[in-house]
């Protein structure tokens, strides 16, 4: 992962728990369908002008060190 996108990918995790009413949809389609919600975090990402793949993703959320992000890959363990 380069500097940027990796930038990219903290910016876009910022922006998307800045919003709670989007955090929880996320996370809500995340135990649904893993696969769909890291697919609509990367499209987020394209329409805020902060390109990510979804491996970035991945490894963005693996990366963090609090409680409520590692339940995203608790939870999802599938698609994320």
């Amino acid at each position: 992962m380069t500097a940027s996108s990796s930038g990219n990918a903290a910016a876009l995790y910022e922006l998307i728990r800045a919003d709670s009413d989007l955090t929880q949809a996320l996370f809500r389609q995340a135990l649904q369908d893993p696969s769909g919600a890291l697919a609509r975090i990367v499209a987020l990402g394209d329409d805020h002008n902060l390109p990510v793949s979804a491996d970035e993703v991945r490894r963005h959320i693996a990366s963090l060190d609090d409680v409520a992000s590692k339940q995203w890959l608790l939870k999802a363990r599938g698609g994320l």
